[in-house]
């Protein structure tokens, strides 16, 4: 994956804005109000962005104006001078954004999830100039991701991005699609020279926390931002809930703050150091702990085994749980990071405990 042939000079559409904006309505609904909404965006934003085709997850919902508001975005490029993004999920969607000069075209989480439709896209793209932005999947799968990238890069397409917009889960959290930040952060590792976008409407779906979330994607040094944006956002015909208005969006921009990738200082360079060795020895200390764990799991099992016992006991598992949730709080972690830790270590030891019993 690191040969891929991937252009970050597109980036330069943005003309030094950094971190890049992206901004718009979640739904084109009427060429007012496209116009009104592009016309009152900050003078900052230099993409606009509006959803023609919306996927929906059952039928009866709102789908999108199709076609007719493509000539609604190319009278706002007219009339303001805004390059162009909207979202594409078949080969029909791709040739009418060719015929109507839409410049930045992005791959949905519901279509990024289908390789063939993927590989539909990338192949009516082939040859052309167009920036194309891959969504991740709605599901946490790195592989699937990086497997559109080379799909798209494949197919010739050099000016790629990745937008990062969180991933489903049937668990109730503060989110609409939780971040899992690791999955974006190990495929910049993989793909260190592709762009990434974070979709803050989207992670949220609660404009009140669009700021947080922008700022953690900067503080990760990414690229850009793709902001749902609407004039009369409480009446939106589509995710009303995380789109904020212009003058909101404006207020958001001026309290990011890009951060340095590093300090060459020798006082920072000694200092931060310092810290790593620290954390480093502490590393090494919680897999020695661990390994302790799993050894008393490990006889547990054994005994399990002796008397015929079950290896999962969902009493135990729950009040071991609610236990460290509790505890948790009181030094100040969130329960998402001590749930997420706690299944990790329980869901090894079951496992440690079947080999045993099944030996």
């Amino acid at each position: 994956m690191e040969k891929l042939n991937i252009n970050k000079d597109w980036l330069s559409l943005f003309q030094g804005q950094n971190p890049a904006i992206i901004a718009g309505p979640c739904s084109a609904e009427t060429p007012e109000q496209v116009m009104r909404i592009a016309k009152s965006l900050p003078k900052e934003v230099k993409v606009y962005r509006a959803g023609i085709w919306k996927p929906r997850t059952r039928p009866g919902g709102f789908e999108g104006v199709g076609a007719i508001g493509l000539k609604w975005l190319q009278q706002v490029k007219a009339e303001t001078g805004m390059l162009l993004a909207t979202e594409v999920a078949t080969a029909e969607h791709v040739q009418l954004c060719l015929e109507h000069d839409i410049d930045i075209l992005w791959i949905g989480a519901r279509t990024a999830v289908n390789p063939f439709a993927v590989q539909e896209i990338a192949d009516v793209l082939r040859g052309t100039d167009k920036v194309v932005l891959l969504k991740n999947p709605v599901n946490p799968d790195l592989s699937l991701w990086m497997g559109g990238v080379e799909r798209l890069a494949e197919a010739g397409i050099t000016k790629l991005g990745v937008i990062h917009r969180g991933f489903s889960t049937y668990e109730k959290t503060k989110y609409r699609n939780i971040p899992e930040w690791q999955i974006p952060i190990d495929l910049k590792l993989h793909l260190p020279n592709i762009p990434i976008f974070c979709d803050p409407s989207h992670i949220t779906g609660n404009r009140d926390k669009i700021l947080g979330v922008s700022q953690q994607a900067l503080d990760l040094n990414y690229e850009g931002l793709m902001i749902e944006t609407h004039c009369d956002p409480d009446n939106a015909w589509s995710d009303a809930a995380q789109q904020v208005t212009p003058d909101q969006l404006g207020d958001i921009i001026s309290k990011l703050r890009v951060r340095n990738v590093t300090d060459e200082t020798e006082e920072f360079l000694q200092q931060i150091q310092a810290h790593r060795i620290q954390i480093d020895d502490m590393d090494s200390k919680l897999l020695d702990l661990l390994r302790k764990r799993m050894a008393i799991s490990d006889a547990i099992g054994t005994l399990k085994k002796e008397k015929n016992v079950a290896v999962f006991q969902q009493d135990r598992w729950l009040k071991i749980l609610e236990k460290m949730q509790e505890e948790g709080k009181h030094i100040g972690f969130t329960e998402e990071f001590i749930t997420a830790i706690y299944t990790a270590i329980h869901q090894e030891s079951i496992h440690r405990q079947d080999k045993i019993i099944n030996k």
